[in-house]
């Protein structure tokens, strides 16, 4: 096996696992109350990752390895790390919003509110660069921008309702 398979596996495995956690977060989050919105683009983001990972293997599993682009996608491991961390059980894959719940503003959430879609999109180039297929960090890098038009749409909308405004208190 190439060690460029070796990544891809392990990647794939990643992603599984993550859908397992994402699953049994979204269960949880709903037995508490939680409503899902945005609930019908969200098989536009399964197919863009899906498909993502399937050209990685198609055309990436036998390639050489650049060994610098590879650190950087590990370091966005690490950040990928950091924000499940933060979320805990409100992590998810999809738009779960627990009413009356404060928005996160710890961890990487202090410095920007959507890390989790900046290192998904660094990810979706990085990988195929590391494997020297700069079309498919393009190609994919573009279809994951237009889903997260939408996607970043929805859950602000979703975040700013779900969320009561903070009123200064009177003097």
């Amino acid at each position: 096996m190439s060690f460029a398979a070796i990544i891809l596996v392990l990647v794939t495995l990643q992603r599984l696992g993550e859908l397992v956690l994402a699953h049994h977060n979204t269960a949880r989050l709903k037995a508490r109350g939680a409503i899902e919105m945005g609930a019908s683009h969200y098989p536009l983001i399964v197919a863009v990752h899906t498909a993502w990972l399937a050209a990685l293997w198609v055309f990436g599993r036998d390639q050489d390895v650049n060994l610098i682009g590879l650190g950087v996608f590990v370091l966005l491991q690490g950040l990928r790390v950091w924000i499940l961390a933060t979320l805990g059980a409100r992590w998810t894959t999809r738009i779960i919003i627990l009413p009356g719940a404060p928005l996160v503003a710890a961890g990487p959430y202090r410095y920007i509110s959507h890390p989790n879609y900046v290192v998904v999109a660094a990810e979706i180039a990085v990988l195929p660069l590391a494997l020297h297929l700069p079309w498919l960090a393009l190609v994919f890098s573009l279809l994951n921008a237009a889903v997260l038009a939408i996607r970043l749409r929805v859950e602000t909308r979703a975040l700013s309702e779900a969320v009561e405004p903070l009123v200064p208190a009177v003097s």
